[in-house]
This record gives structure tokens, C-alpha cells and sequence, in this order.
């Protein structure tokens, strides 16, 4: 039940946050693009950092390359008097989808394994049988989420 509360919680701040995509990026990167968009010089956010106009200039292409830490970013963004906002967002929209996907496609497996071994004791299931099983097992798989669940 907590567990559930919890996963539930998540999902409800992802939901806020999906509308952001990693390809809403600037192609010269935030710092870049926000520094601009105030008319700010680097040697003007180096003077609020105590860095270098080179060190910001290292720093943005640190962003366009993706090797900037996040403490950075939100040093650069407290400098900037802006509020760097950070999340994960999962590919299938939301984290109980993910766990549903992963659940069945680990359903799949199991009982399709099952299914080869009863075929070739000649005892063969219907499609619609093995429809039903796959989704009673993902239900049981969802359920106890099983840490083989993300082998």
C-alpha cells in the first residue's frame, strides 16, 4: 500500500514536469541562451560566479556536451537569479506505465517458456488462453514487483 502511495505520488509530479522534453533544449544550451536573453556577457556571469569570462565559456560548451554537474547548474542558475529544475521522465509516460511494460513483457517470457514446454508434450494452448495467462501473471508480477522484474 505504501509502496503504491509512493509510486503514486511520483507519477503525479512527472505528470507536471512531462510537458518538458529533453529536445526543448536550446542547441547553444540554457546558461547560453538565458545569458543572452538578458543581455549578460560571460564576464558578467563570471563576476557573479568569481570564475573567469573563459571559465563560463568552458562551462556552457560543459552544457551543450552534457559533462556539466548538476551543483553547477544550479550555481549558475542561483547567479543568474533563475531556478534550475531537474527531472526524470519515463520513456513510457509514466512510472506505472513503465512497471505495466516491464511486467508484461516478463509475463511474455515466462509464460511463453511454459507454453513451448507443454507443446511439446503435445498439451498446446489456445492464443486466447496464453492472452489470459500473460495478463494474470503480469497482474501477479506488478503486484509483488519482483526485483527480477528489471533483469
Amino acid at each position: 500500500m505504501k509502496k503504491q502511495l509512493i509510486l503514486n505520488q511520483l507519477d503525479a509530479k512527472i505528470r507536471k514536469i512531462s510537458v518538458l522534453s529533453v529536445h526543448d533544449i536550446p542547441s547553444a544550451g540554457w546558461i547560453k541562451a538565458i545569458r543572452l536573453a538578458l543581455g549578460m556577457s560571460q564576464a558578467q556571469l563570471g563576476k557573479k560566479l568569481n570564475i573567469t569570462r573563459q571559465s563560463v565559456q568552458e562551462l556552457e560548451l560543459r552544457e551543450t556536451d552534457g559533462t556539466i554537474s548538476l551543483k553547477t547548474l544550479r550555481e549558475v542558475a542561483r547567479a543568474m537569479d533563475i531556478q534550475l529544475v531537474y527531472g526524470l521522465i519515463p520513456n513510457e509516460g509514466s512510472l506505472e506505465a513503465l512497471i505495466e511494460k516491464k511486467a508484461t513483457e516478463l509475463a511474455t517470457r515466462i509464460v511463453m517458456r511454459t507454453s513451448h514446454s507443454m507443446k511439446l508434450e503435445d498439451q498446446q494452448n489456445t492464443g486466447k488462453r496464453l492472452q489470459k495467462a500473460i495478463k494474470e501473471r503480469a497482474q501477479t508480477i506488478k503486484n509483488e514487483m519482483p526485483k527480477i522484474l528489471w533483469d
